[in-house]
C-alpha cells in the first residue's frame, strides 16, 4: 500500500529488492540460495523474474556477464553468505576486466553480527572492492532502492563492470517502508568536443601511416555501426584488441590487418609499428598491453567514454571523452577524402589477405590427426555463420581462433582477454542462449578449462538451451607449457590424465561426439551443430605448431 508521501509498505526487504530487479527489467537471476537471502528467493518466486540454480556461484556471475555483454543491462545474480561470496570474487573480476556490467547479490550475517565470529560472518564489502566498480552493503531497510539504483548505474555507465550489494539478513526479512528508485535508463552523453574532433579530422588528413586501434567499447553495437560508416568513408587501416572483434564488417575487410593481442607478432603489430597517428577507439590497456605495440614515435588519439587510463606507454597526446557513436559520427563528416596507403601498409594488408585466403583454401586438406589447429579454425568458421554467437574460452585454441576465425557482427565472439579466466566458455554460453533462445550459441574450450565449469552441463539440459560446446583436447595446460618451454626448455605443472568426454557429456543427458579419425572431423561437427539443444563434442588437437605462435607466422609455411 502506498502512503501519502508515495513510499510503499513491503513485508520484508526482500520483497523492495525483487520489485526493484522488476522494474531495473531483470528476466533472469543466478544463483545458489542459502538462509541469509532465502526470503529474497522466495520473494522471487511471485516475480515476473526466472530464477535460475547453478552449479557454482562463478558461473552464475559468468551467465550475467554475457546477458550484460550481449544487451547492455547488467545481469543479475543472487548468492548467500560467506563461501558463497567468496565463490564470485572471480566472476566479478572478470565482468569488470571485460566490461560487462552485472550486479551481484551477496547475503550476510544480521546486523548486530557483524562483528562477532559467528559463522559466514565476513567483510565481503572489503572484498569485492578491488574487482568491482561498486561495493557496498545496505545499512538500514530505507536505503534499500538508492543502493540497488546507484549499484546498476554504476555497473552500466560509462566503461560497464561489476557491482556488489551486501544483503545483512535482517535487512531481507524485517518490513520496510520505501519508494521504488529503478532507473532503467541511463542519462545520454554527448559526443567529445567539436573542435576536438575537427582537429582530429585535420590530423588524420595530414598523417602519412594512421590506423585505427579498436578496443571492447567499440564493439557495443551503437558505436560498431559508426566505426563502419567512418571506415568507408575514410579508408583507414584498422586492426583491433580480441575484445572488439566483428566490428569490421565485410566492405571494409580488405583494410583490416587482423586482431592484435599477447604476442606483438601480428599485422596489425606491423601497422601499429610503422604508424604515425594511432587512434584508440574503446580501448584499455589491460586488453593489450600496450608497451607491447606502442614505440613512441606515432601521435595517440585517445576516443573514448571514460578518460584514458594512463600507462608509461600509453600517454594519449588527445582525449575525446564522450559517446563514443556521437564522436565517430562527427569525425566522419569531417573526413572530405579517402586516406592514401603508403606502400609499407598496403604490402602488409595484402599479405594478410593472402594468409586469410591460404587458410580458406588449404587448411582442410591438413589431413594429420590428431587435428592441426588451423584445420580446426577452418571447419568452425563453417559454423558459425552470422546467427550464431560463439564463447571462447581462455588456452591456446583462444589465440588460434583469435586470429584467423573471422567475424562481422558485433558481439558476436565473446572472448576473455582482460583476465584471461579459464572456464568461462559454457556459462557465458547459457546466457547467450537465454538471450537468443532461437539460435544456436557454440562454446569452445580446452579439456583444462572445460572441467572448471562443465558442472553446468546439467543447467543447460535443464534450461533447454540450444548450444554446443566443442572441447579441444590434448590432456594439458597447453598455454602455459608453450610458455614454459620457450622460457625454460621444460614444462611444470601441465599435465593431466584423459576424460571420456563423450560419455561425459552423455551422463548429464547432453548428446556426445567424439572425433576419432580426420575424415570424420567435418562430419561430426555438422552432426553435433545439429543437435537441438545442448550438446559435446571432442576433438584432438595437435598444438605441436604452438611454439610459432610466439613468432610471426606465415600459414602458407605450414601447407
Amino acid at each position: 500500500m502506498e502512503n501519502e508521501s508515495g513510499k510503499q509498505n513491503w513485508n520484508s526487504g526482500a520483497e523492495l529488492i525483487v520489485k526493484h530487479l522488476e522494474q531495473q527489467g531483470v528476466k533472469y537471476v543466478f544463483g545458489i540460495p542459502g538462509a541469509k537471502v532465502d526470503r529474497v528467493f522466495d520473494a522471487l518466486v511471485d516475480s515476473s523474474i526466472e530464477t535460475v540454480p547453478v552449479r557454482h556461484e562463478a558461473n552464475g556471475a559468468f551467465m550475467a556477464a554475457a546477458i550484460g555483454r550481449i544487451t547492455g543491462k547488467a545481469g543479475v545474480t543472487l548468492v548467500t553468505s560467506g563461501p558463497g561470496c567468496s565463490n564470485l570474487v572471480t566472476g566479478l573480476a572478470t565482468a569488470t576486466y571485460e566490461g560487462d556490467p552485472v550486479v551481484a547479490l551477496g547475503g550476510a550475517v544480521k546486523r548486530a553480527d557483524r562483528l562477532k565470529l559467528t559463522h559466514q560472518s565476513l567483510d565481503t564489502v572489503s572484498l569485492f572492492q578491488p574487482v568491482t566498480k561498486y561495493s557496498a552493503e545496505i545499512g538500514a531497510s530505507s536505503a534499500i532502492s538508492e543502493v540497488m539504483a546507484n549499484a546498476f548505474r554504476a555497473a552500466e555507465f560509462g566503461r560497464p563492470g561489476a557491482s556488489f550489494i551486501s544483503l545483512p539478513q535482517d535487512i531481507v526479512n524485517d518490513p520496510v517502508t520505501s519508494q521504488i528508485l529503478a532507473t532503467p535508463y541511463l542519462p545520454s552523453v554527448n559526443g567529445a568536443p567539436h573542435a576536438d574532433i575537427v582537429s582530429l579530422g585535420q590530423m588524420i588528413e595530414r598523417a602519412k601511416n594512421p590506423i585505427l586501434l579498436l578496443g571492447l567499447m567499440a564493439s557495443q553495437p551503437k558505436s560498431a555501426e559508426a566505426i563502419r560508416r567512418l571506415l568507408r568513408r575514410s579508408q583507414l587501416p584498422v586492426t583491433s584488441t580480441y575484445q572488439a572483434a566483428g566490428v569490421v564488417d565485410q566492405q571494409h575487410f580488405d583494410h583490416f590487418a587482423g586482431r592484435v593481442g599477447l604476442f606483438n607478432n601480428q599485422a596489425g603489430d606491423k601497422l601499429l609499428q610503422q604508424a604515425d597517428l594511432i587512434i584508440t577507439v574503446g580501448y584499455s590497456p589491460v586488453e593489450y598491453d600496450p608497451a607491447l605495440w606502442n614505440n613512441g614515435k606515432a601521435t595517440l588519439v585517445h576516443i573514448d567514454i571514460v578518460p584514458a587510463e594512463i600507462d608509461s606507454a600509453y600517454r594519449p597526446a588527445r582525449e575525446l571523452i564522450g559517446d563514443i557513436e556521437t564522436t565517430i559520427n562527427q569525425l566522419t563528416d569531417c573526413i572530405s577524402h579517402p586516406v592514401t596507403l603508403s606502400d609499407k601498409a598496403q604490402q602488409v594488408l595484402e599479405d594478410r589477405t593472402k594468409q586469410r585466403h591460404d587458410l580458406a583454401t588449404r587448411a582442410v586438406n591438413m589431413r594429420g590427426f590428431a587435428i592441426h589447429p588451423l584445420r580446426l579454425v577452418r571447419a568452425m568458421q563453417d559454423i558459425v555463420n552470422s546467427d550464431v554467437t560463439l564463447c571462447v574460452d581462455m588456452g591456446s585454441f583462444h589465440i588460434w581462433l583469435a586470429r584467423y576465425l573471422y567475424s562481422f557482427r558485433a558481439r558476436q565472439i565473446l572472448m576473455t582477454n582482460g583476465q584471461q579466466t579459464m572456464g568461462v566458455a559454457l556459462p557465458w554460453a547459457i546466457g547467450a542462449a537465454l538471450v537468443h533462445p532461437n539460435q544456436k550459441v557454440v562454446s569452445v574450450s580446452g579439456d583444462g578449462g572445460f572441467m572448471q565449469s562443465s558442472m553446468e552441463l546439467e543447467t543447460a539440459i535443464r534450461l533447454k538451451c540450444n548450444l554446443l560446446h566443442i572441447i579441444w583436447v590434448d590432456n594439458a595446460y597447453n598455454m602455459v607449457e608453450i610458455q614454459e618451454e620457450k622460457k625454460y626448455h621444460r614444462s611444470s605443472g601441465v599435465k593431466f590424465g584423459p576424460i571420456d568426454f563423450k560419455a561425459y557429456a552423455e551422463a548429464f543427458g547432453a548428446k556426445g561426439f567424439a572425433v576419432t579419425n580426420a575424415e570424420e572431423l567435418e562430419s561430426k561437427l555438422r552432426a553435433a551443430m545439429d543437435v537441438q539443444g545442448p550438446a559435446v563434442i571432442a576433438i584432438p588437437v595437435d598444438y605441436s605448431d604452438n611454439y610459432r605462435l610466439m613468432e610471426e607466422l606465415n600459414i602458407s609455411q605450414l601447407f
